[in-house]
C-alpha cells in the first residue's frame, strides 16, 4: 500500500537532551538550545525523516497514541510483523525542500543571562572600600609582564590602580577576556610553574598548549588574597562563604554571578534567544548554522498483503486524523486516496 502526506514548515533540528525512544526522565528531558549550550557541536541537533518518524505516523494514523517506544514494547502492538529495519516491509521517500530561517526558541526553564544584571548598582561594597581594595583590585590593572612578576615574586607589592566600582572591574575583567594566547615559555612559563604549586587542579593551557591571560589574572587574585591575609589584612569581606570571590574562579570569571553581588536585584532572566550557531572553521572562516525547515511530500509504501492495506486503511478512516505535525511542529496531512494495491518493488 502507498501513503502519500504533504507537509510544511517541519522543523530539522531539535533542542531537547536525550530521545524519543526512552521513558521521560522525572524532570523532563533537558533543553539544550540556549545560546551557552550551542557553543557545543553536539547541542546543534539536526534532525531528519527516519523510520522512526514513519512508524510514529503510522500509529498516529490508526489513532495509537502511545509513544512509539511504548507501542513497540507492548504485546498488543499492530505493526510488530512490519516494524523494524530489518524487516524491509516499510520504506520512504522524503522529497522536500530546505530553508535556513532565523527562529526565536523560546526557553520556560529561565535561565539567566551570562553577561546582564538587574537593579541598581552598590558600589559602596566593602570590597571596594576596605583597606585592602587598593591592592587587591590592583591586580586587575598589572600589564601581564608586571602579573607574571607578581606571581613569581612573594615579596613584591602592586603599585597599579584600578578604578573600584563593579562597573569597571567586570569591563577589565572583559577586555583580560579577550587578550590573545601567550606561548608557555619564558617568564610567563614560570609564573605558569608557580601557579602550578599553588593550584594544582588547575588548568592555564588551552587545546594549543598557550596560556590564557584571563587564567592567570583570575588566579593571581586569589594569590593576592592569601598574600594580603598573611600580611594581616582582615579579608573576610572579600569572600564567599565558601572561601571564594564571588563571581570569580581561579580560571575565569563568570559577569552574572560577580555582579549578583553588588546589584539590588536578582540575575536577569532569559525566556529565550535566537537558534543560531557559529563556529570558526579552519580553512573555510566563520559558518552561521540556522533552524532548519524543510516542506515537501513523503511517500510511505507499505509491504502488506491487500487485505492487510485495506485494514490498515479501514483504521485510519475509523481514526479521522485530518492533520498532524510531521518529526518536530509543521503540518502535515495525507494528501491523496490511500493505495491500496500490493507494493511492488
Amino acid at each position: 500500500m502507498k501513503i502519500i502526506i504533504d507537509y510544511e514548515s517541519s522543523w530539522r533540528n531539535s533542542f531537547l537532551e536525550g530521545d524519543n525512544n526512552e521513558p521521560l526522565p522525572p524532570k523532563g528531558r533537558k533543553f539544550v538550545g540556549s545560546m551557552t549550550n550551542l557553543k557545543k557541536p553536539e547541542n546543534f541537533k539536526k534532525r531528519g525523516i527516519t523510520l522512526d518518524t514513519v512508524m510514529g505516523l503510522l500509529n498516529r494514523f490508526i489513532g495509537d497514541q502511545r509513544k512509539l517506544y511504548q507501542a513497540r514494547a507492548s504485546e498488543d502492538y499492530f505493526f510488530s510483523d512490519i516494524d523494524y529495519p530489518e524487516t524491509e516491509k516499510v520504506l520512504f521517500k522524503d522529497r522536500s525542500i530546505e530553508t535556513r530561517e532565523m527562529t526565536f526558541i523560546r526557553n520556560i526553564t529561565g535561565s539567566t543571562d551570562q553577561n546582564s544584571f538587574t537593579g541598581s548598582i552598590k558600589s559602596s561594597d566593602t570590597m571596594f572600600q576596605s583597606d585592602y581594595s587598593e591592592e587587591f583590585w590592583g591586580i586587575l590593572a598589572l600589564d601581564f609582564e608586571s602579573l607574571c612578576q607578581f606571581i613569581i615574586n612573594a615579596e613584591s607589592r602592586v603599585q597599579a590602580t584600578i578604578d573600584m566600582e563593579p562597573i569597571p572591574i567586570i569591563s577589565r575583567l572583559d577586555a583580560l577576556n579577550k587578550e590573545k594566547v601567550v606561548p608557555n615559555e619564558g617568564l610567563a612559563s614560570r609564573a605558569l610553574e608557580a601557579l602550578s604549586q599553588s593550584f594544582s587542579e588547575i588548568e592555564y593551557l588551552n587545546k594549543k598548549g598557550m596560556i590564557m591571560p584571563i587564567s592567570l589574572y583570575c588566579s593571581a587574585l586569589y594569590i593576592q588574597l592569601e598574600r594580603l591575609t598573611e600580611r594581616g589584612f582582615d579579608m573576610a569581606s572579600a569572600k564567599t562563604k565558601a572561601g571564594g570571590i564571588s563571581g570569580i574562579s581561579k580560571r575565569g570569571f563568570t559577569a552574572k554571578d560577580f555582579m549578583n553581588r553588588f546589584t539590588t536585584g536578582d540575575k536577569k532572566k532569559i525566556w529565550g534567544n535566537p537558534y543560531i550557531r557559529k563556529e570558526r572553521i579552519k580553512g573555510v572562516g566563520e559558518v552561521t548554522s540556522l533552524m532548519t525547515k524543510a516542506s515537501g511530500q513523503l511517500e510511505i509504501n507499505v509491504d502488506v498483503s491487500r487485505d492487510k492495506a485495506k485494514e490498515i486503511k479501514e483504521m485510519i478512516d475509523c481514526a479521522g486524523v485530518s492533520s498532524f505535525y510531521l518529526g518536530k511542529k509543521g503540518l502535515a496531512y495525507i494528501s491523496q486516496e490511500i493505495d491500496t494495491r500490493e507494493f511492488r518493488r
